[in-house]
């Protein structure tokens, strides 16, 4: 009795399943007498945004690249130079060798990378060569800043490849002398930005706003911790023993971790994912060092009309 209800079942569902399939191929044979959509040559997205923006904004756009390392799947911003050179952070590529960076363009054109020009630790920056003769491009605004100034970054925080970048929008609070990695070389000078800069948003172009001008390099986020909650973290991340998983990192390498270092792993993420509005950038000067150091030639913005009123020496 039960096989009888069972095969009962079966040919009903193959008399559905069969209805539905001659019905669709009629659908299907309708709408071939319908032209297909045309392909758009760019996202959509891509579009609404360089309708919303001003011709100097459109200019800031295109000149800002998603920065991928094959490797290890990491994703930072970059922005290129009126010279032809992408310029990011350090740490972006760090580890990465040329052959497995690429620039991924607002228009989601992806260029290969095929040297590192100029890499300095200490100051936190890096130049890129790629391929083709990329378009636009941004220049470097040399002028004193005041506190007060009105910036503005685009990047990919958090990896987001929209393919558009996203606009943050601060004010330069203050300076900082950074250490940086050498302590024979002299301090580095950072703009401290009271913006919403996150991870992925480094090597984004600090812009005044309103104009296709650079005046710093994002570099770092402040995330406050105190040392001794840190130095927990760290003995958690080196704790090799317990309970033992395997896990699969974004490359697709698997390995074994221990309890412990999964929980400091996800402490350190929530970590970075903390928000003060507090961010730093290399400033225009180091960034101008950075380069001459490294003979990448580079342009000096040169505004249409004075925007802002230069400031008097002391």
């Amino acid at each position: 009795m039960r096989c009888s209800i069972v095969l009962a079942f079966l040919l009903i569902l193959t008399s559905a399943m069969a209805a539905l399939a001659q019905e669709g191929g009629r659908r299907s044979g309708a709408a071939m007498d319908i032209p297909p959509a045309p392909v758009e040559s760019e996202p959509v997205a891509v579009k609404w945004l360089m309708d919303s923006l001003s011709v100097n904004g459109r200019e800031t756009v295109t000149s800002v690249y998603l920065i991928y390392c094959a490797t290890n799947s990491s994703k930072g911003t970059g922005f290129l130079l009126s010279s032809g050179y992408v310029v990011t952070a350090h740490h972006v590529i760090a580890g990465c060798p040329a052959e497995a960076l690429s620039a991924i363009s607002t228009r989601a054109v992806r260029l290969a990378v095929t040297s590192i020009a100029a890499d300095d630790s200490h100051r936190d920056l890096a130049a890129l060569k790629v391929q083709g003769t990329p378009q636009t491009g941004l220049k470097i605004d040399t002028r004193p800043l005041d506190v007060g100034l009105q910036v503005s970054t685009w990047g990919h925080p958090l990896g987001y490849d929209g393919p558009t970048p996203l606009l943050a929008v601060g004010y330069v609070s203050g300076f900082r002398a950074d250490a940086g990695t050498d302590h024979s070389r002299s301090p580095v000078k950072h703009l401290v930005v009271n913006a919403a800069f996150n991870p992925g948003n480094s090597g984004g172009p600090l812009l005044m706003s309103g104009e296709p001008a650079v005046v710093g390099v994002v570099v770092s986020k402040h995330a406050p911790m105190s040392p001794y909650l840190q130095s927990e973290i760290d003995v958690l991340a080196q704790n090799p023993y317990g309970m033992m998983y395997v896990a699969t990192d974004p490359a697709g390498n698997r390995k074994q971790v221990s309890e412990a270092q999964i929980v400091a792993d996800v402490l350190i993420y929530f970590r970075s994912m903390t928000q003060v509005v507090i961010g730093e950038a290399v400033a225009a000067d180091e960034l101008v060092a950075f380069l001459n150091d490294h003979k990448i030639p580079w342009v000096r913005f040169t505004p249409p009309s004075q925007t802002r009123p230069s400031r008097k020496p002391r």
